[in-house]
């Protein structure tokens, strides 16, 4: 029986460069057994405002800096992809900052009182569908979304998007870590649940969607994505002004 497997993702990758007093560090003490899900962001706008494709909102913002917001938690996927948007483009869109999951930075987008969004796809894609939100691009590309471009596509080398794994302790012996790879892969093989995610907006990793088939990705594989991420994501921390938080 494995009794030390842990979940992680985003806040694990990032929590170096967010607290100062950290009894482990992920990328150090913990050995990457398999990629469980992918969910990207997607950019939307409230319908009023004047762009349809991120060019032309990376037009709109330097033609009106600091006019428009997007709302987001403190901390977090939603508000990295905001901030790197921001870093990479050089526009001046002003962070609002939300408490709890940011549900009610929705609803502000909603009724118009915030202008951008760069929320997970599960939050907005359903009012992108019924017309009351405006999809531009989604931060890594989505089976749900085939017809929506990436940021990247634009921006060269963006990408953003919330992503969950598994690890074990650093010392677990190779033919466990690769007996447990074999076998989530196996159960993230499924079509239903590839089908079910993807209604959803996420996909399995190392799914990429519609462009792809599925292929197993080796540990190994799966601890240099999360090596090369939280590099990025830590860049941006900085650049977005987060402070040090004695844990």
């Amino acid at each position: 029986m494995i009794r030390n497997c842990w979940a992680a993702g985003v806040s694990a990758a990032i929590s170096p460069a967010l607290f100062d007093k950290l009894n482990f560090n992920f990328i150090r003490d913990i050995a990457p057994v398999a990629g469980i899900l992918r969910v990207p962001n997607l950019v939307s706008v409230t319908p009023s405002l004047p762009v349809e494709t991120i060019p032309q909102l990376i037009a709109y913002a330097k033609a009106n800096p600091g006019k428009l917001n997007f709302g987001a938690p403190t901390a977090g996927t939603i508000l990295l992809a905001g901030e790197l948007f921001k870093m990479m483009t050089g526009v001046n869109i002003v962070h609002v900052p939300y408490g709890g999951g940011g549900g009610q930075a929705i609803t502000d987008l909603l009724a118009g009182r915030m202008q951008v969004s760069f929320d997970i796809m599960p939050a907005t894609i359903e009012y992108v569908r019924a017309g009351k939100l405006r999809a531009l691009a989604v931060t890594t590309r989505s089976a749900a979304l085939p017809g929506i471009p990436t940021v990247g596509d634009v921006v060269p080398g963006y990408e953003a998007s919330s992503w969950h794994g598994i690890g074990v302790p650093k010392n677990t012996p190779a033919d466990i870590v690769e007996k447990l790879n074999s076998e989530i892969n196996a159960v993230l093989a499924d079509p239903k649940l590839i089908a079910r995610l993807a209604e959803l907006g996420g996909v399995p990793m190392p799914s990429t969607g519609s462009r792809q088939p599925w292929r197993r990705v080796r540990p190994w594989q799966i601890g240099a994505f999360s090596t090369r991420r939280s590099s990025a994501l830590n860049l941006t921390v900085a650049y977005a002004g987060a402070t040090q938080i004695g844990a």
